[in-house]
């Protein structure tokens, strides 16, 4: 026969504290007879009598008193996990994992980082910086951030930044050495900085001008995908380095490094954060989804 289930034991244990139907009604939403049939269902699968009522008395039996004694607790201890898992959705709390280019997490995420967690204490926060594509629902992460071209079509995306732009730059030692590129099909002649994915491949660099679009594969004399290798290259004036421009914005301001072909590097739309579905979004993730809003809008007059 049939375990009674959690709706049966509520029941009874109404009425056995309170000792009257009607209020024991009240208290659980069911009408006095779905009560009383409920009741009567518990002691048919159980084979025992938990209770001797009269039009004006209730008293627990023996077995009424033992299942009251073990089963009272039971329910609280039920009651009181259900209740805190609800009041996850009233406090931001719990893990949020995060997978991310390197890109996004130096030049977007990391200046949001410290202003979310002051905000919400109760997040424990895990960013990952990976280069190539993951499955994040099977990976384990609650949410990726990737650039538009590359966003699944059954992913929920909202943007995390403004547009971005590449930058081209050179030392002006290294410029004084072999001259300045005027067109981008000019860096075929010169030593160049680029970076290998871990699939093995080095793409084209791209560059567009009212509408014309030129990719180019400029020898590299150095590979790297270390930003901070790449960049002391070409302070040194190893050769030109193609990078999104919040890399080099304060290597140019001092002169350190010469910005090159300013009218190919047309801005683009900067990275979005993603993840699987609106419905039942984790209290975590939804606070952070929240923050980004917020702070896309404080900042909506600064450069991306």
């Amino acid at each position: 026969m049939a375990d009674p289930d959690l709706r049966d034991l509520d029941v009874f244990v109404a009425v056995a504290r309170t000792r009257n139907f009607r209020r024991a009604a009240v208290e659980t939403r069911v009408s006095v007879s779905s009560l009383s049939q409920r009741l009567r269902d518990l002691e048919e699968r159980l084979g025992v009598r938990l209770m001797n009522r009269t039009t004006r008395s209730v008293a627990l039996t023996e077995a009424g008193e033992l299942l009251l004694s073990r089963v009272a607790p039971a329910l609280r201890d039920v009651g009181d996990a259900l209740n805190q898992v609800r009041g996850l959705r009233e406090v931001a709390s719990g893990r949020l994992r995060i997978n991310a280019p390197p890109p996004a997490v130096d030049l977007v995420l990391t200046p949001m980082i410290g202003p979310f967690i002051a905000a919400h204490p109760q997040v424990d926060l895990e960013i990952i910086a990976e280069s190539g594509f993951v499955d994040i629902v099977s990976a384990g992460f609650d949410a990726g951030v990737r650039y538009g071209e590359h966003l699944a079509q059954d992913m929920v995306a909202i943007p995390l930044s403004g547009p971005q732009s590449y930058a081209v730059v050179a030392s002006p030692a290294y410029l004084a050495r072999r001259g300045k590129p005027g067109h981008p099909k000019d860096l075929l002649e010169h030593d160049c900085i680029r970076a290998r994915y871990s699939s093995g491949v080095m793409h084209h660099w791209e560059f567009e001008k009212d509408g014309h679009l030129v990719k180019v594969d400029p020898p590299a004399k150095l590979i790297s995908t270390n930003m901070g290798l790449a960049m002391r290259a070409a302070l040194d004036g190893v050769g030109i380095w193609a990078t999104l421009d919040g890399y080099v914005q304060e290597a140019v301001k001092s002169d350190a490094l010469v910005s090159l072909l300013q009218d190919w590097c047309e801005p683009f739309p900067g990275p979005f954060l993603y993840y699987p579905s609106r419905r039942q979004v984790p209290p975590a993730l939804r606070a952070f989804i929240d923050f980004v809003a917020d702070w896309r809008k404080r900042n909506a007059s600064r450069p991306a």
